[in-house]
């Protein structure tokens, strides 16, 4: 069972890629996912934020809670010196 402090070290795993670029895969339900890249913009104590840039000058922010990544309903893969760090 997932207590606050398993929570609170996917939090500081996290924490540690701020800045980075990320390969986010999100299970969106009924077998739809979606597999975006963007850069881990900040993170909160409850949520994190990720900017995705959308093309044709947009930019989209996506938020997620640490148990979405807890529940493995979203995957997040750390792009850092042409190695791929899974996040969990």
């Amino acid at each position: 069972m997932a207590t606050k402090t398993t929570l609170n070290e996917i939090r500081r795993n996290i924490e540690g890629y701020v800045g980075q670029k990320v390969t986010l895969k999100a299970n969106k339900g009924r077998k739809k996912i979606m597999v975006r890249e963007g850069i881990l913009e900040n993170t909160y104590p409850n949520i994190f934020v990720v900017r995705i840039d959308g093309g044709y000058d947009s930019v989209r922010r996506v938020s997620y809670s640490y148990s979405d990544i807890l529940t493995e309903t979203v995957e997040i893969t750390v792009c850092k010196d042409n190695q791929r760090i899974k996040v969990s």
